[in-house]
């Protein structure tokens, strides 16, 4: 059975950057870049589309925490992201600050 983006879109949480760091060690946490939607994203890693995926990580809108993100986020541990599981993953990406 393959995932479908509006199947996921309906998954979509919102968590702070505290809960996705316990993920961190494990290397599961993937950032999705703005540029990318993040349930089209979390669709082409559920129905292993590893060359869109490998697209992606090449061009770097898809990659694992940089030190430099890992250290500012420590120190706005209540930074917010829009995260998605596609097990073993977690994906996320920093919610935009609202306009206003």
């Amino acid at each position: 059975m393959s995932a479908t983006k509006e199947e996921l879109a309906t998954k979509i949480d919102t968590t702070d950057w505290m809960s996705l760091r316990a993920h961190l060690e494990r290397g599961g946490v993937i950032i999705v870049d703005h540029m990318l939607d993040l349930a089209e994203v979390a669709a082409a890693v559920a129905n292993d589309e590893v060359k869109t995926v490998e697209r992606w990580l090449l061009s770097g809108v898809l990659s694992k925490p940089s030190a430099e993100q890992i250290k500012a986020w420590d120190a706005d541990s209540g930074k917010s992201f829009l995260c998605l599981i596609v097990s073993p993953y977690v994906l996320a990406q920093e919610e935009r600050p609202a306009k206003g």
